[in-house]
């Protein structure tokens, strides 16, 4: 037999998000002066409670192998946080606590999918979705939102794909790549074709403190008691509470698939790191004034960038209602050339912009979405502005 990779890793695409950010890291190593908006990481400082909670851990001795489903403390933390926020009621043995919300996301396709298994997944996405689905052997059925729907499916659009294979569909709420937020009826339909078709929702709730204007986040779950035994909610402190690197998340959902889940983790990468499951019980149970003092800011970012980038020649964008990411319409600039470069796609458009104008952003057809780019606003304000600043010189140059 040959040596090598297996065909199923070879036909795993690498995060475009992570490496757009990782070559904006590169140039800026190498003494280029460049500005970030690719990754999704929120620049504010991991809260001090939170900080503090880490140190405290580790003071207490508390760095040994913890239960494959998470600490108790931090698991009634997460059922005390969905309690308070939604009316949600979660046993222990209704929540597993993971190595950030991607890998609660990971471990639902593997202890769902069977081979060629179908899950729904709307269109612009983000980029892990597809694969992961593609990782757990299960088969991506993708339906395509336009942007004059604001990137929203139909009903009767999820309604024609589903087939007797189908087992979930994959609800981001608010959105990743365009902060799009779905309203009560339309997640009341969802539920009602999930009971009616019998699939799950993978409710990806990870970023539902961000949200703004007159918006409002629903839980799917809180809807019925139907809602609630189909949903399998994911979540976690990275976004919230600025604590990406401390990588906790969880999922919640009925019994069975918990206890599938917590089997697959103990037998892949065990349970998450136990001074960070305190810090994160900490984070879910403190004052959350910090957390709404982080939206407020977001929120001041979000009207500015939008602003900026429906002011600039050949490009638009819709006002996103959460999380903070701004999906930029570049499609009248497809064609245009930028010196001896031509644009031909929005890969064209990122790569351009990077090595020209410095500016860091990740292109579109990596969620499904060619003719956009995303924008992430985790940056601080001076470096948006400087940023819409080259943005715009950079435009005003195409031919």
């Amino acid at each position: 037999m040959p040596l090598g990779i297996s065909n199923n890793c070879k036909n795993i695409a690498p995060s475009a998000t992570l490496a757009m950010d990782a070559k904006a890291k590169a140039m800026r190593a190498a003494g280029v002066d460049v500005i970030g908006f690719a990754a999704g990481e929120p620049d504010f400082d991991t809260p001090v409670p939170v900080r503090d909670a880490m140190k405290d851990a580790l003071d207490k001795g508390m760095t040994r192998y913890t239960a494959a489903a998470g600490t108790a403390e931090l698991r009634d933390a997460i059922a005390y946080r969905l309690k308070a926020d939604h009316g949600l009621a979660y046993g222990q043995n209704q929540i597993i606590v993971t190595n950030g919300a991607k890998h609660a996301l990971y471990t639902a396709f593997q202890s769902l999918c069977s081979e060629e298994d179908e899950v729904i997944i709307p269109t612009p996405c983000w980029v892990s979705y597809p694969e992961m689905v593609r990782m757990a052997g299960g088969k991506s059925v993708l339906v395509e939102c336009p942007e004059e729907n604001g990137f929203l499916p139909s009903m009767e659009d999820i309604e024609a794909v589903i087939t007797d294979r189908t087992k979930a569909f994959v609800l981001t709420n608010p959105s990743n790549p365009n902060g799009n937020i779905w309203d009560e009826e339309r997640l009341r339909a969802l539920v009602q074709l999930a009971v009616d078709k019998q699939f799950y929702i993978i409710a990806d709730e990870i970023y539902e403190k961000l949200v703004y204007g007159a918006a409002k986040h629903v839980a799917v779950a809180t809807l019925s008691p139907e809602a609630y035994t189909h949903t399998i909610l994911i979540g976690g402190v990275s976004k919230s509470y600025a604590m990406t690197g401390l990588r906790i998340g969880f999922a919640a959902g009925p019994v069975d698939v918990i206890a599938g889940m917590v089997n697959y983790q103990s037998q892949s990468t065990s349970a998450p790191n136990s001074a960070a499951q305190h810090a994160a019980a900490v984070a879910y149970t403190m004052d959350q004034t910090c957390v709404e003092e982080m939206r407020q800011q977001f929120e001041k970012r979000r009207d500015y960038i939008v602003e900026r980038i429906n002011a600039m020649p050949g490009v638009s964008c819709r006002m996103p209602d959460g999380a903070f990411y701004v999906m930029m319409n570049i499609s009248r600039v497809i064609g245009k050339r930028y010196k001896d470069t031509v644009i031909e796609n929005s890969n064209d458009f990122a790569l351009t912009l990077l090595e020209n104008a410095h500016v860091a952003i990740v292109p579109g057809n990596a969620f499904l979405a060619e003719g956009f780019c995303r924008l992430s606003y985790a940056t601080g304000m001076e470096n948006i502005r400087n940023g819409m600043d080259r943005l715009e010189a950079f435009l005003k140059e195409l031919r």
